[in-house]
């Protein structure tokens, strides 16, 4: 069974897809000389890569920032669990 992640994640894919191949479409007829066309093309292709990394770098800071306030949430969990111990 396909989950609500799944078929957004699958409509993402099918939507830079149809993007690729329309890109690719009017670049095919575009009125430009080969040399022009092969500019855009690489132009496309590295910025495909930039978005890519971007979206990974941003997800692992956010993973990071996670794992920083879980240590520090435990930290804390720890120092107030200790008070408490030699208060009573």
């Amino acid at each position: 069974m396909i989950t609500n992640n799944q078929l957004i994640i699958w409509l993402n894919i099918a939507g830079v897809l149809i993007a690729y191949a329309m890109m690719g479409g009017s670049l095919w007829y575009a009125p430009v000389d080969f040399s022009t066309k092969g500019y855009w093309g690489m132009a496309i292709l590295m910025l495909s890569v930039s978005l890519i990394n971007a979206v990974k770098y941003r997800f692992e800071d956010h993973a990071n920032q996670d794992r920083i306030r879980q240590l520090e949430d435990a930290k804390n969990e720890k120092i107030l669990r200790d008070y408490v111990e030699e208060k009573v």
